[in-house]
């Protein structure tokens, strides 16, 4: 996929230069060098409606005003927040100079990772807002377990299902013995904590910024600790076959978070934490495992497997 002229003219960037950035798989994704300033260009997925901008452009504009360095969205000329062309959404960001990784190495960067979500959610915590996409239903459990077996019982003809089949009664049983946890309000989270969805500084181990921001929401913050936490302490990353869940890497993050959150963070939503993460591994464990077999879903890296259902 390329960048066309007419993107570039959209937003008085006619002669620009663009280049691929970052690994993502959802977004395409260009730095853009026009004189001396950079800006980074996007194709948004069409998973994501146009209207996704205005809810990114209300808390970024937010938590910038309470201090945190964060992307914002550059207007066109008219004042539009995107551009739609050749029946693609695009948007245009400020650059944010760090660095991403696609899994942590050290206790410090941890530490800095949890500083700096509990930085995010203090800082939305006044916030209100009526979301353009709720993402409602994004974290319902028992819906994706049933989709799981469902799709067993539907896709048996598919070449891998042999292969399959042990994994997801393995996480069917698993999901069966989930401690419960304590229901708890929503907050505005950002819905997609993983790893390389925050920034580190070029010379430290420090987390300054989250990035890729179309999945903001309201919903429960164990889920949102819990989803951060699954990839965090995961020191193998995400294309690894082999995979761990790393108990120091887990108290060192939530340590991080907790120097920040102890003075508004809820008895009940502490103590959910654990069994949260647990859910959400075993939750996109499910989702993961259906779609090796409906292949048609989570984005998939081409270099480095042959078929979706492959990686």
């Amino acid at each position: 996929m390329t960048v066309s002229a007419a993107v570039l003219a959209a937003y008085g960037l006619n002669t620009a230069r663009t280049r691929p950035l970052g690994k993502g798989l959802i977004n395409a994704t260009w730095l853009v060098e026009a004189d001396d300033e950079c800006f980074v260009l996007q194709c948004v997925n069409p998973i994501f409606p146009a209207e996704v901008n205005i809810d990114i452009d209300v808390v970024t504009r937010h938590i910038a005003q309470h201090g945190l360095v964060t992307c914002l969205i550059v207007p066109k000329a008219t004042g539009e927040l995107w551009t739609r062309i050749d029946n693609q959404t695009w948007r245009l960001l400020t650059f944010v100079d760090g660095v991403s990784h696609d899994s942590l190495t050290a206790a410090v960067q941890a530490e800095s990772a949890g500083a700096l979500l509990s930085e995010f959610h203090h800082a939305v915590r006044d916030l209100d807002h009526a979301f353009t996409s709720p993402r409602l239903g994004i974290h319902d459990t028992v819906r994706h377990l049933t989709f799981l077996r469902q799709t067993l019982d539907i896709k048996s003809d598919h070449a891998r299902y042999a292969e399959i089949l042990p994994l997801a009664t393995r996480i069917l049983t698993a999901a069966d013995e989930l401690t419960p946890w304590p229901q708890t309000p929503d907050r505005i989270v950002h819905g997609d904590p993983k790893i390389n969805n925050l920034l580190f500084t070029h010379d430290t181990d420090v987390a300054f910024s989250l990035v890729d921001l179309d999945t903001l929401a309201r919903m429960p913050l164990p889920l949102e600790l819990g989803d951060a936490m699954r990839s965090w302490c995961n020191p193998a990353g995400e294309d690894d076959h082999v995979s761990e869940f790393c108990p120091q890497l887990f108290s060192q993050s939530i340590g991080g978070y907790a120097e920040g959150a102890r003075e508004w963070i809820t008895a009940d939503e502490s103590a959910a934490i654990v069994s949260a993460t647990e859910t959400i591994l075993l939750e996109l464990a499910a989702r993961f495992c259906a779609d090796a077999l409906n292949e048609c879903y989570f984005g998939w890296n081409a270099d480095k497997f042959a078929t979706r259902s492959e990686h």
